[in-house]
């Protein structure tokens, strides 16, 4: 039996567990921090404040085997030195090797976006002069998905995505990298906006690191989902995605 608690701001650990079930029995915890969504809105101090009482919370509760940080801008921002802990990064390398153009764009929430921390990540890259990434702030779009807006208003977040990239998004960029858990959620809609874009998705890379890092599987896939925000909204929200699943109150 493996136990891993996966936890963000809201509905973006869900695609990262998707991904993990696929590769891995295990009995995932599902946290969603609502309470303090969205991360992208946070200082890097605010962050770190919330990520270590988080991360504290889960193991005095929990006991995992490994948490998963299930969000880019707390990887990038938060220095965790947890060893049970892993994170989810942009997949900027994988990007640019697939890239044609070596022109690739990163979508992810403001404070990625703006961040010291995201531009340090970069360089430990040493990408030529000609190879050239964009940096694109896409925290409405993490808003549509944590509105639940991408499942019941499909024509408004067209609208939504247009705005954010069509001036973005030019004949140069191939590849663009979904770097918030949110985003995942969008794939299809981006990809019917942006035909010739290749949208990367870090969730795989994520469960295959967490799959690298266990020494027993358990003997089927369970999850238990909790909330410090409004559970009644939040599983609202999770039946309109299919999951039945209870709810539960966890106070930070």
């Amino acid at each position: 039996m493996v136990k891993i608690v996966v936890f963000d701001s809201g509905l973006g650990s869900l695609s990262i567990i998707k991904e993990i079930q696929k590769i891995c029995k295990s009995d995932i915890i599902y946290f969603a921090d609502q309470k303090n969504f969205p991360y992208g809105g946070k200082s890097k101090k605010q962050l770190e404040v919330i990520i270590k009482q988080t991360i504290k919370l889960l193991e005095e509760n929990f006991s995992p085997d490994l948490i998963v940080m299930a969000s880019n801008t707390p990887s990038l921002m938060v220095k965790i030195t947890n060893k049970k802990v892993i994170g989810v990064n942009p997949p900027i390398n994988e990007a640019m090797m697939l890239s044609k153009t070596k022109n690739i764009a990163i979508l992810g929430t403001r404070s990625v976006i703006k961040s010291k921390s995201l531009s340090s990540y970069i360089k430990k890259f040493n990408f030529s002069k000609n190879e050239k990434i964009f940096k694109v702030n896409s925290s409405e779009l993490v808003n549509l998905v944590e509105s639940n807006k991408f499942v019941t208003d499909k024509i408004y977040c067209k609208k939504i995505i247009k705005k954010t990239l069509a001036d973005v998004i030019s004949d140069k960029i191939d590849v663009v990298t979904l770097s918030s858990t949110h985003l995942t959620f969008l794939k299809s809609l981006l990809s019917s906006e942006f035909p010739q874009v290749k949208f990367v998705d870090p969730a795989n890379t994520v469960a295959n690191n967490v799959l690298a890092n266990i020494k027993k599987e358990s003997e089927k896939n369970t999850i238990k989902i909790f909330t410090s925000g409004n559970v009644k909204l939040f599983k609202k929200n999770l039946l309109k995605l299919g999951i039945k699943n209870k709810v539960n109150f966890l106070s930070t």
